[in-house]
């Protein structure tokens, strides 16, 4: 049937429409193309068979015919037929820029006025705003805004590798201005992929509030939260202990620090020493060593302190403290009572040196060289020197391995130096005490809840205790400045003077730091608070960047337009949902919260789902060096081996990781990625998010949705046919009462999958509204009820045929609505080849109104339990005929024995069913035990047997020897997986879960056996 005749041709409103003479020439052109497409495979089937092959290039001729010339933005012809089987590449094409033009992702799309009180509610969230560099590793007003964020950090250093590359240049050789251009070009070139991929995964942002980070109203909101927090005294200028990347020769916060956790000696690649360094644990036998600091000690001990350059490090000496020996690439020694403390180069011994009012002397300067008066050692690298004083004082040393944690620049993988620097910093005390209170107080709810408990650790000890040290902690304040280019630069200025009676004050001052929205701003505060002169202040802004955390904290808000007090603001602030990775709980969530509350008094979303992480299909973490990142688009479209290892060579990875990453790519992907589709990576997604836990992406996993997608279309393509071109359905849907009991139960299940979709996308539980769908279109719609219709559409009774094509339509209708937010492309494809209800009725699936359990109830128990029931009678004969290698072509008389009269009434209304579905031939259902000679005995339950009978039907010699052989083999394997099991320390050397999995097999292997000795007793039998 041509489905074109199906469909009534509608226009965007759902109104019927004439067909334009462009519209009938496009429809002539396809019918020419078509007739001699046909002639020329009619032609080819009388000189030749179609072999494999030509079958293959058959499809794909049909694809192409079958492609669509729409321009962007223009709706897809729904009036020509569907390809014989289903393809990705033409189903997702041309949808999503009709849904953009039409305005169907707008929160404005159906309402006359937005600011109107919305009875329904609204549901608003905001895109986590994606790294600029990365790539993606109903009824109620609804707006999910979009956004990208500048990634200061990250998107310096890939443009840094790239001038290096390219021009052998270093951001210096070009200076700021030049290279924050060069920046830009690279964002504008290459910063919009993630935007693209979003789209190509059918999500549905309203892209015209799309924001970037470094837009002007983002940038003005970032210094509008600055200027406000400096004055208030959240934010201040201070010389602290901060992280320092050497290679970056910036500060770095505490997400950007991976602990790197070493067994014992190991190389690692230092980029600032460009070579690699083995990292060792040092044990002396100090002779001369300890005799001359006994010496050092006697000396200065009167002064409780002393200064001796041991391993590059400040040894001071406290006697009324005692340090724990640390596992640190630092060695403390405790000698007579002596200590040594680092202050200015440790966090824990910073926080000693507080306590006791230590010196915080600094030997180590940006660049990671020693500095100071370290004799001869001033001015080479740290590492270089590791060790060499000690070697010089003691006459034997030896080396052991000793586990140690090494603190990581996750960018630049330098290690991490702790230094004291003058930076601005945020007190986060007070807000974290309030972001406690909310969670408590369930105003804030955090899903999984398991996360609640991470929650408060970071709200209450930002750091990590002490090893085996309990010292109490408070949050530590917020280090905001980064020594960058890229990025928003600090709204703040060093105030000095040109005239020298007035006294200038230090770097670390807070007092001569001021802040302004702009430079004149800040010149008439600095004026004001010094009571001088506009002309006698010099100002010079800070150099540094904000932290990109900053910015992304104010999301919620500098997307609507705040600091200005927009219609949008009024409208969509606070937000709804946040939806994000549990990696980032404190360093975005947890900072938005702080923002909100601070600068508006309100939080900025109501609810956090923590999604899972994405890990490969062996439940590694996705990594570039390893070569198991998977870019969605390869998944979607497909990709050769030969493709993944071009992306490789593409890439900033050194040359020895490109080698191991393509060994890689090689063990998991030997024959490349096929192609997915986006429904069914999307639908993959979903069915992988249990709460709490990773995903491991196995990609054959995601292929098998696909197939799903094919089984949904033929099941369509059949439902429409059978639907006939004259079918109308009802304007709602409605029981006539004279359904037949497999409409009725189709229904049910129906109604089934409506409730557990509504239960699962409230409560964010994805697989269950996945299993739901996947359930109900695979198992229920197309094993059971579309068999069950075949029969009916081919009798000629016009009322069950009509009851059936109402109820086949509602099926249809509502089960693509149902899949719709899981597989957008598919289901609008397919939605729209259905007649609508109601010319009123929306013109896209995506803006057709979610089924809700209370419009469908349909749900009827005990029909479900008697279908499963009938279900398993059905499954047993098909095992059994399976059993005697019965084909379909050959039907067998069935007799069922029911323990009473009951179960007799109730299997004889699905007679006709079972007779389909099981191939039976005659049917007898009765509590008399029938005549077994030549039957096949199967017990379903202990109230029904089934009576195959098989004479006539096999020869008994043929299939008693082809069980036989199969008996054999199949004991030959169990025996082997017995003497397995025996071996001696079997339940020691056996890991549990392969010990499992051998019972379960064996288990298997009891039934299979016993099966295959009744079977021959009855074969025997019939001899």
């Amino acid at each position: 049937m041509d489905s074109k005749e199906t469909a009534v041709p509608i226009n965007d409103e759902g109104e019927p429409v004439e067909k334009s003479a462009n519209q009938l020439k496009k429809e002539a052109k396809r019918k020419e193309k078509l007739e001699k497409f046909k002639q020329k495979q009619e032609k080819q089937v009388q000189t030749k068979p179609i072999e494999k092959k030509e079958k293959k290039e058959k499809k794909e001729k049909d694809v192409i015919l079958y492609e669509h010339d729409t321009i962007p933005g223009e709706k897809k012809d729904t009036l020509s037929p569907l390809p014989d089987s289903y393809s990705p590449k033409y189903v997702e094409a041309s949808w999503y820029s009709w849904w953009e033009k039409m305005g169907f992702f707008k929160p404005e799309y159906g309402r006359k006025d937005i600011a109107e009180p919305n009875p329904a509610g609204q549901f608003v969230m905001v895109i986590p705003p994606p790294n600029v560099t990365g790539s993606l590793h109903l009824g109620r007003t609804t707006l999910w805004n979009p956004g990208c964020d500048h990634a200061g950090i990250a998107t310096q250093v890939v443009v840094e590798k790239k001038l290096m590359r390219e021009k052998k240049l270093t951001r210096h050789d070009l200076g700021r201005e030049k290279f924050i251009k060069e920046v830009w070009n690279w964002k504008n070139e290459k910063g919009d992929r993630i935007y693209e991929q979003l789209k190509l995964m059918g999500s549905a942002p309203d892209w015209d509030r799309a924001c970037f980070t470094m837009d002007p109203s983002p940038c003005r909101a970032v210094t509008e939260a600055f200027v406000r927090l400096h004055d208030d005294g959240t934010i201040y200028r201070s010389n602290r202990l901060i992280n320092w990347s050497c290679t970056l020769k910036s500060a770095i916060s505490d997400i950007e620090v991976d602990k790197m956790e070493l067994p014992g000696r190991t190389f690692l690649n230092v980029p600032v020493m460009r070579r690699k360094l083995s990292l060792v644990f040092w044990f002396l036998l100090l002779i001369l060593l300890i005799v001359q600091m006994k010496k050092l000690l006697c000396q200065q001990l009167e002064l409780k302190r002393c200064l001796v350059i041991l391993l590059l490090l400040f040894i001071q000496v406290m006697k009324d403290i005692n340090i724990y020996m640390e596992n640190l690439r630092y060695i403390r020694f405790a000698v007579d009572g002596a200590v040594k403390i680092t202050p200015a180069h440790d966090h824990n011994d910073y926080e000693v040196g507080k306590r006791h009012n230590l010196p915080f002397l600094n030997i180590i300067d940006d660049s990671g060289n020693i500095t100071g008066d370290c004799k001869e050692f001033t001015g080479i690298e740290t590492f270089s020197m590791l060790g060499k004083p000690l070697w010089r004082h003691s006459k034997k040393t030896e080396t052991k391995d000793n586990p140690m944690v090494v603190p990581v620049c996750n960018r630049s993988k330098d290690i991490v130096e702790p230094l004291i620097k003058c930076q601005w910093f945020m007190n986060c005390g007070e807000m974290a005490k309030n972001a406690i209170e909310v969670v408590r107080s369930g105003e804030l709810k955090l899903i999984p809840d398991y996360h609640v408990k991470t929650w408060n650790y970071w709200m209450e000890n930002i750091r990590n205790f002490c090893n085996k040290r309990d010292f109490s902690l408070k949050l530590s304040d917020w280090c905001i400045s980064r020594q960058l280019w890229w990025g928003h630069r600090i709204p703040a200025y060093f105030i000095t003077f040109n005239d020298s009676s007035i006294q200038s004050g230090s770097d670390g001052d807070n007092k001569y730091w001021v802040s302004g929205r702009n430079q004149q701003e800040a010149l008439d505060r600095a004026a004001a608070r010094f009571n001088v002169p506009a002309e006698k202040i010099i100002l010079r802004q800070d150099e540094d960047v904000l932290d990109t955390w900053f910015s992304s904290a104010l999301f919620p808000f500098s997307t609507q337009g705040w600091p200005d007090q927009t219609d949008d603001l009024k409208t969509f602030y606070p937000g709804t949902l946040l939806e994000t990775g549990h990696d980032i709980i404190f360093f975005w969530v947890a900072r938005m919260v702080f923002m909100g509350q601070k600068l508006l008094g309100s939080l900025p979303f109501k609810q956090v789902y923590f999604h899972a992480m994405v890990r490969d299909a062996h439940g590694r973490k996705m990594s570039k060096s390893l070569g198991n990142v998977i870019d969605p688009i390869d998944v979607v479209h497909g990709i050769s081996l030969e493709g993944l290892h071009g992306m490789l060579e593409d890439s900033n990875l050194d040359p020895k990781e490109i080698k191991k990453a393509k060994e890689g790519q090689t063990a998991d992907f030997p024959n490349g990625i096929p192609e997915c589709g986006t429904d069914a990576l999307r639908f993959a997604l979903c069915a992988y998010t249990a709460q709490g836990r990773d995903i491991n992406l196995d990609v054959l996993r995601v292929q098998g949705y696909r197939f799903f997608c094919n089984k949904m279309w033929n099941a369509t393509k059949f439902a429409l046919m059978s639907l006939g071109n004259d079918f109308q359905p009802n304007s709602t849907a409605k029981l006539s009462g004279i359904e037949s009991n497999l409409d009725l139960w189709i229904l049910s299940r129906l109604s089934h999958a409506v409730e557990v979709c509504n239960t699962g996308f409230e409560n964010y539980d994805f697989p269950a509204a996945t299993t739901a769908c996947y359930n109900f279109w695979l198992y229920d719609l197309c094993d059971i009820y579309l068999e069950y219709l075949k029969p009916v559409f081919s009798s000629e009774d016009e009322k069950a045929i009509r009851i059936a094509k109402d109820t086949l339509y509602t099926c249809l209708d509502v089960g693509l609505r149902l899949i719709s937010p899981l597989m957008p492309f598919i289901s609008e494809e397919l939605f729209q080849r259905l007649t609508r209800r109601l010319s009123s009725d929306p013109p896209s699936i995506c803006v057709t109104p979610y089924p809700e359990t209370v419009d469908f109830s349909f749900c009827n128990k005990q029909l479900e339990t008697d279908v499963e029931f009938v279900q398993k009678i059905i499954h047993a004969i098909r095992s059994a005929r399976s059993e005697y290698n019965l084909t379909k072509k050959t039907k067998a008389d069935v007799s069922i024995k029911c323990s009473d009269q009951e179960i007799v009434i109730k299997l004889d209304s699905f007679k006709d069913f079972m007779a389909t579905s099981a191939y039976i031939d005659k049917l007898n259902i009765t509590i008399e035990t029938p005549d077994q000679t030549g039957c096949a005995i199967l017990t379903v339950s202990d109230k029904c047997q089934v009576y195959l009978v098989l004479k006539g039907l096999i020869e008994p010699e043929k299939e008693i020897s082809k069980l036989e052989q199969k008996k054999e083999r199949l004991i030959g394997q169990m025996n082997s997986l017995k003497k397995s099991i025996g071996i001696q320390d079997y339940e020691i050397k056996v890991p549990e879960e392969v010990r499992a999995a051998n019972q379960e097999k064996l288990q298997q292997f009891d039934g299979e056996l016993s099966k295959l000795t009744e079977a021959l007793n009855v074969l025997k039998m019939m001899e």
